[in-house]
């Protein structure tokens, strides 16, 4: 796990966290600005992380009160972090089983691409759902998966 840096470790501008989560996740989620931004300015609000002008962009910073609620949620974060790069590392199975539908035929790779994507946005809302839901869905993603590789 090299993706450790974040603002807990090192100052980062926001575009860095956007790419480090989007590292973190192989490519599966990229963070917009819209996102990223605004949590990082109810971060300073409450005090965790703190902001310096670094040319004619924001370098943000942890604080001690920041480092303090970290520490306390340390374990919540692993779990977080590692459950994005599971996920990440399980996309880039999918991306790799699918690389080569595109050199065969244009639409079967749209209908691919098109089906990815409904997926993604399928996951994305059902992020923060509870443990049941979660197994629920890991059946589904088990099964297709099955069925893919059957010929």
């Amino acid at each position: 796990m090299g993706w450790r840096y974040s603002i807990g470790e090192q100052p980062a501008h926001g575009y860095e966290l956007i790419k480090k989560i989007e590292d973190r996740s192989d490519g599966f989620y990229s963070p917009s600005p819209g996102v990223i931004y605004p949590a990082l300015t109810f971060l300073e609000e409450i005090g965790h992380a703190s902001v310096t002008q670094d040319a004619a962009r924001k370098l943000y910073s942890i604080t001690e009160q920041g480092k303090a609620h970290l520490a306390e949620n340390r374990a919540t974060a692993d779990i977080i972090l590692e459950a994005l790069s599971r996920i990440g590392r399980r996309m880039e199975e999918v991306r790799e089983a699918f690389a080569g539908v595109s050199d065969l035929d244009g639409e079967a790779s749209d209908d691919v691409h098109r089906a990815r994507h409904a997926l993604k946005s399928a996951l994305r809302q059902k992020r923060g759902c509870d443990a049941a839901e979660a197994r629920r869905i890991a059946k589904i993603l088990d099964r297709a998966a099955a069925e893919i590789l059957q010929q």
